[in-house]
């Protein structure tokens, strides 16, 4: 057993340097037995390494054994459910990885000439016209990385859209205390000043507010709908047309498009830009920080301004055109995260636009089936109505009794289940907001609704130890987050 310093952690697997054994060793360098022909290359003695110093010496088997045995510890959702509430963790069918391993697609060069890469150039360029046709917007660019490049992305055009036309006053961006997390951090990345706009008693963007904060420095708002409350914001269009009198652009954060698409087009409403987490709504989970892909759909404004290259047709070709006179350049190497854009491409390929339709229905069915379970044993916030694809809970109610947010979230977790998302988003008290999906069924949801109930129920003293049967047990996570030890020491 060793501790890794930090209260309450406790590893069972010993760290890779302590399986070291005198006699182990996984490599065989020779002697370095080659003369330096050129004597201005020559490294100076004192900066040659005699030996590497640190690592463990290990045979083949040692590492793999040891790296697959921690990897059985991680929770995946091919092991169970995973109700990241804002994060659409959903089931990832074995298709997507066939299509993508297949040699055209997984062993395709980025500096293939277009006419030998047609087969790859195809599926971007249909990928690219679904993702139009769903945002209803004019086109797309499937350049960036993740979502909060696509965010990053969509400041950038909205902000060259402004400077070509001489209008240098816009650098404000007014930002709902609804709005995903990442959107503070693009637009000021972008070199915009976010502005934060408090919403309403209903969870809503206060449309009164949004009025007295409109100026001529406002260059646009970055709207997330629905947004992290579980609500959609049903003056939507009356907002997209006053920021547009006003003279701004609307950005959407697409982060829970899960709850739109086939049933609603952002572009109808008014957006202007938006961004998808194809790894999100189109089925490819992205834990650990990657993998993500975070296409960016514009109206027809903005398209002089996309990164560069553009996809297009030409003739019975598919080509990449970099001449682009007003484009921000490069977002990206090549042409975007492909591995994820294929598999985005055959779920969609794969479901049709009924099927997507089926899958935002069964999404919206299931959160409002766990709100209704749910809403008579925890305090739902903003309760009126339907949620849209994920349910929002709060801690009031539970002080009385003694427990926290975070005793139910470690409850989950010694029973079996992923927690949801936590103390998010910030304007609810002790925030829990939990998303099924549409890949999950009632029986997994009932089964999961039961142990919420159940851990409401729990004596608090025993859920303060909980988890108790897992590998590691509940951590000090201020001190984690705060003094985190990330360099081994055999003395410690």
């Amino acid at each position: 057993m060793k501790s890794n310093g930090m209260e309450g952690l406790v590893l069972n697997e010993p760290f890779i340097f302590e399986l070291q054994g005198a006699q182990e060793c996984g490599i065989d360098i020779p002697e370095f037995d080659v003369e330096m022909q050129d004597p201005k290359n020559n490294i100076p003695n004192d900066l040659l390494r005699k030996e590497i110093e640190g690592l463990p010496d290990l045979t083949e088997p040692q590492v793999i054994r040891h790296y697959t045995r921690l990897s059985t510890w991680n929770y995946s959702l091919d092991g169970g459910f995973y109700p990241l509430g804002s994060c659409t963790m959903k089931y990832n069918p074995k298709i997507n990885e066939a299509a993508a391993a297949m040699p055209g697609f997984a062993n395709a060069h980025p500096y293939l000439p277009d006419n030998l890469s047609q087969g790859m150039l195809k599926l971007l360029f249909e990928l690219q016209n679904d993702l139009t046709e769903i945002s209803g917007l004019h086109t797309t660019c499937l350049h960036p990385a993740a979502g909060s490049h696509g965010e990053l992305l969509g400041m950038l055009l909205i902000r060259a859209f402004h400077e070509d036309k001489g209008d240098l006053n816009r650098t404000k961006i007014i930002i709902p205390d609804s709005a995903h997390g990442t959107n503070p951090a693009s637009a000021a990345v972008a070199g915009l000043q976010p502005i934060e706009l408090k919403s309403n008693s209903k969870g809503l963007i206060d449309f009164k507010k949004l009025e007295e904060i409109l100026d001529e420095t406002v260059a646009g708002i970055m709207i997330t709908n629905p947004n992290t409350c579980g609500v959609f914001e049903s003056d939507i269009v009356e907002i997209c047309e006053l920021i547009h009198k006003k003279g701004g652009l609307v950005y959407m954060d697409g982060a829970n498009m899960n709850a739109l698409v086939a049933k609603a087009k952002p572009g109808d409403m008014g957006v202007d830009v938006l961004h998808y987490n194809t790894h999100k709504t189109f089925s490819t989970p992205h834990g650990g920080g990657g993998p993500g892909a975070g296409p960016v759909s514009v109206s027809e404004k903005l398209v002089p301004f996309l990164p560069k290259p553009v996809l297009e047709k030409d003739g019975d070709m598919i080509k990449w055109n970099y001449d682009i006179p007003k484009s921000i350049g490069q977002v990206r190497s090549f042409y975007g995260n492909v591995g994820v854009l294929v598999r985005a491409y055959t779920y969609i390929k794969t479901l049709g636009a009924l099927g997507l339709r089926d899958m935002t229905e069964t999404a919206v069915l299931n959160a409002n089936y766990m709100k209704k379970r749910l809403s008579e044993h925890f305090n739902i916030p903003f309760a009126d109505g339907h949620c849209m694809h994920e349910v929002l809970l709060s801690e009031n109610g539970l002080e009385e009794l003694g427990i926290t947010t975070m005793d139910v979230a470690k409850g989950l977790i010694e029973n079996g289940f992923h927690p949801p998302t936590v103390y998010f988003p910030l304007i609810v008290q002790g925030a829990m907001l939990i998303e099924p999906t549409e890949t999950e069924s009632k029986g997994t949801m009932d089964d999961f609704i039961d142990t919420m109930i159940a851990l409401k129920g729990t004596a608090p003293d025993q859920l303060h130890d909980f988890p108790a049967k897992t590998v590691v047990g509940r951590v000090d996570e201020v001190l984690a987050a705060r003094k985190p030890k990330l360099r081994w020491n055999k003395d410690a």
